[in-house]
């Protein structure tokens, strides 16, 4: 059996062991496990049902992660994606359903996923992503950074909205708001140790203070047969016809197009990375057996929107297993497996990542409860999750210090982008603000010429939703 487990995923040709795989596959599933907790609150917020989000992102990341492993031998593990799940939530859905049903949104991941898959097929999924400038990607995940960040500090009461100001500090009286700081301080603890899980770990000390304080109640049981209900969602009936049908409108097509833009970036970046760190990208900066990759991470994307758990994709914090000697899809197994057992923890992840309820008149909602900005009635936070969402956005905000800030033609438009996510509440919007900046840009300083034609195309198609929706 050994043997075989050696022979089948090239073990001693790539300098490693059983032994070694089975530990960085704990360790990334440690590094990732918090996203079971965090995903199923952002979804739930705009109507998904939390039981079966939670189901759809264990079994989601599992099936992904394992497939992964078995098709491409890279210990590149895969789950809803961070970022993503705030757009499905916050720019497709909406709030509360105000825009589509959460049927509508998963359908358009499933769009998009497909898509991008095509593009994959097509071998133009590489052209696109050689269309967009370097700085504008990095502006990008920077900006979702900041994206998550805010999310995360509204979520855990730290901000909250204000009339005239838009933003203001939130009630350091309020017992859920110091679970969050316990969970931000514990976390920058954990990381200052170098403690693998860190966000793990962080949140796992914030449900003990949400516990301790009376924020969360135990839940009457730890093991619940898994929740279907989230599966086959674009499928679903609602107001009157297939979600799916309903995706193919000039708003949501937009929506599948910057979300696939987003899968772009993330993905490239995550797997470039990955690879160096792993030592299987070339001397030329390729990574050998790409489409593969490519075609799991896409096949990935549609997957989550079947399941109802948002975009998956590949995650970065798999250099976490990488880092403790990972080299193959072993690896990958190991975590795969570790996300199936979650997916029987229902109770336990719908106390840590449940909503906890403030009746504060004072208190403005950004989302969920009494709606956006209407005081009064009951609001709520989610405190033991929101450190983690902190912590994400400032992992992810790194890369602006590879931008060239002494130019303005590169630094202005990766500027926009990155303002523009966070304070128009938009993915979309902020990368629209970017690339038809960008374009403009060049074209003033006489440089339209040096622009991918497909970068054009792009920022046309941006200008032309933001003109239409001013029309409307």
């Amino acid at each position: 059996m050994a043997t075989s487990i050696e022979r089948f995923f090239e073990l001693k040709a790539r300098g490693t062991n059983v032994r070694t795989e089975v530990l960085a596959g704990v360790t990334t599933f440690m590094t990732m496990a918090y996203i079971v907790f965090v995903n199923p609150g952002i979804l739930s917020a705009a109507g998904v049902p939390f039981a079966g989000a939670a189901t759809a992102t264990a079994l989601g990341a599992a099936l992904m992660t394992l497939a992964m492993g078995l098709i491409t031998n890279r210990p590149i593990a895969l789950a809803s994606g961070m970022g993503l799940n705030a757009v499905v939530t916050f720019s497709v859905i909406g709030f509360q359903q105000a825009n589509v049903p959460w049927q509508v949104g998963m359908a358009v991941i499933l769009v998009e996923g497909l898509a991008i898959l095509a593009l994959v097929l097509t071998g133009l999924r590489e052209a696109v992503m050689n269309a967009i400038p370097l700085n504008l990607k990095r502006a990008i995940g920077a900006g979702i950074g900041l994206f998550i960040t805010f999310i995360g500090l509204n979520e855990g009461g730290i901000v909250r909205p204000k009339p005239i100001t838009l933003v203001d500090l939130g009630d350091f009286s309020s017992p859920a708001v110091w679970v969050t700081l316990i969970g931000l301080v514990a976390t920058m603890g954990f990381m200052a140790f170098r403690v693998k899980g860190d966000i793990l770990w962080g949140i796992l000390v914030a449900t003990v203070a949400a516990l301790a304080l009376g924020v969360a109640t135990p839940p009457d049981r730890l093991v619940a047969a898994p929740d279907f209900g989230t599966f086959l969602a674009p499928f679903h009936t609602v107001r009157g016809g297939l979600a799916i049908a309903q995706v193919f409108t000039p708003t949501l097509l937009v929506a599948v197009f910057a979300i696939m833009l987003t899968d772009f970036f993330d993905t490239m970046g995550t797997v470039v990375a990955i690879g160096e760190q792993a030592g299987f990208v070339d001397a030329k900066g390729n990574v050998p057996g790409l489409r593969n990759i490519l075609l799991v991470d896409s096949s990935a994307a549609a997957f989550g929107g079947l399941f109802g758990a948002s975009s998956i994709t590949s995650y970065v914090e798999s250099a976490a297993g990488v880092s403790q000697g990972g080299r193959t899809g072993l690896t990958n197994v190991v975590t795969a497996l570790l996300f199936a057992a979650t997916a029987f923890l229902a109770p336990v992840i719908a106390m840590v990542g449940g909503g906890t309820p403030v009746p504060n008149a004072d208190h403005y909602a950004l989302y969920a409860g009494s709606g956006f900005g209407v005081p009064g009635g009951t609001s709520f936070l989610y405190p033991i999750t929101a450190s983690a969402l902190i912590v994400v956005g400032f992992l992810m905000i790194g890369v602006v210090r590879d931008i060239p800030w002494k130019d303005p033609e590169e630094a202005f438009p990766a500027f926009l982008t990155l303002v523009g996510i966070p304070l128009t509440y938009s993915i979309s919007s902020g990368i629209g603000l970017g690339f038809i900046s960008y374009v403009a840009m060049k074209v003033l300083h006489r440089k339209g010429g040096s622009v991918h034609p497909l970068l054009y195309v792009v920022s046309i198609a941006f200008l032309t939703a933001f003109v239409l929706q001013a029309i409307r």
